[in-house]
């Protein structure tokens, strides 16, 4: 762990890099510079315009009605007992 706290010291009492001086404003200043691209109202209007005619479709549209099986785990008859599951229907 010393080895760990001596090479820490060092590096930071070592030099700045020429390479990395005033890096942070080279980068501020490319992204400044590159355009911003915006998209146009119509793309926001036909997307919001598409959501809603999927949920006024998928809450119009009647569903079809469910029913769910009855299972009985101690009934005579289990379609999920593991000798159904391994052997077949008897």
């Amino acid at each position: 762990m010393d080895d760990l706290d001596a090479v820490l010291m060092r590096l930071a009492q070592a030099p700045v890099p020429a390479s990395l001086d005033r890096i942070e404003a080279r980068v501020l200043a490319r992204i400044a510079a590159r355009p911003a691209v915006r998209v146009g109202m119509g793309v926001g209007a036909m997307t919001i315009a598409a959501a809603l005619v999927m949920g006024m479709v998928g809450a119009g549209l009647p569903a079809g009605q469910a029913s769910a099986a009855s299972l009985s785990p101690l009934g005579p008859v289990s379609p999920l007992a593991p000798s159904t599951l391994l052997l077949g229907a008897p």
